[in-house]
């Protein structure tokens, strides 16, 4: 694979990136993103990915980076194409110009040429496995391979064993992509030691909380009957592969071993898991503690 040919036009001075095939891992960053350093933001910024109304994590994650660089550079500079799960459809706001729908991989260069269209500089995926339609989200390589401006991929999943489905296209957006964003250390040897990028390609930026004002958390946890509690907490849209029911079967040992320990799990269930499988997470975990003896802890 070779790298896509980045020019600079020195007419309009408007980056334009013929994307022939993805580039090779190994190769130096693409000219254009070193122009770009030199800028505060490019003049039009794409940002692909969910968004709300649609309940998810990404949704949420996308308009909060939306939010925020709108209040920073202004909200005429950023345009969002959406992902649509199951041919559903939202009142999006209007900084939301295209959809995809997922399963339909035509859509995905339809948004390819509505991006080429309205000369967008940059364009920021934000890419998870399961937003996407195809194998391992492969239909998002559709939108990928006929976009003309740098690409930076936010990373919100780097598996350490992935199957090959996983491991073919994420090689294959990192390829793709200009700029890899991870927001741990362990993402980033993942994707080196597990995916071969080079590590000159990956960029760390932790994921980021909202900026409230501190309070102590005893204030909190007295609020709750949780005072001088060792809080264990899982929050946010729950899901079978979150983790939270390895967390439930090794409170036993935990408890044993520290018994002021509690864990709080704090979420609904993702509509996903309700449509697919009519199941409430929370609702489904309730016997367990009894099951694993630690009912009246």
């Amino acid at each position: 694979m070779a790298a896509p040919d980045i020019s600079l036009n020195s007419q309009s001075h408007t980056l334009m990136r013929r994307a022939v095939r993805p580039p090779a891992f190994g190769e130096e960053p693409a000219a254009a993103l070193q122009l770009m350093r030199s800028r505060s933001l490019p003049a039009r910024v794409a940002v692909v990915g969910n968004h709300l109304p649609r309940q998810c994590g990404i949704a949420t994650f996308t308009t909060d980076l939306c939010d925020a660089m709108a209040d920073e550079y202004g909200g005429d500079r950023t345009t969002v194409v959406a992902i649509n799960d199951r041919q559903s459809s939202y009142a999006y706001p209007a900084r939301v110009r295209c959809e995809i729908d997922e399963g339909d991989i035509s859509s995905y260069r339809t948004a390819a040429d509505f991006l080429n269209a309205s000369h967008v500089d940059l364009v920021s995926l934000q890419h998870e496995y399961g937003i996407f339609g195809g194998n391992a989200g492969s239909h998002v390589l559709e939108l990928l391979e006929n976009l003309n401006m740098p690409v930076v991929t936010t990373l919100h999943t780097v598996l350490r064993q992935p199957d090959i489905h996983q491991r073919i296209a994420m090689q294959q957006v990192a390829a793709y992509s200009d700029r890899l964003i991870v927001m741990s250390e362990y993402s980033s040897r993942v994707l080196e030691d597990v995916f071969g990028v080079p590590g000159e390609k990956i960029d760390l930026i932790p994921h980021g909380i909202p900026d409230l004002a501190f309070v102590e958390p005893d204030v909190y946890k007295e609020s709750l009957s949780l005072g001088g509690k060792s809080v264990l907490l899982t929050f946010g849209l729950l899901s079978p592969n979150k983790g939270f029911e390895s967390v439930i079967q090794a409170m036993p040992r935990i408890l044993s071993r520290h018994s002021n320990v509690v864990y709080v799990i704090a979420g609904a269930t993702h509509p996903h898991v309700r449509a697919e499988k009519g199941i409430d997470t929370g609702n489904s975990c309730r016997p367990w503690p009894v099951n694993l003896g630690w009912k009246k802890r």
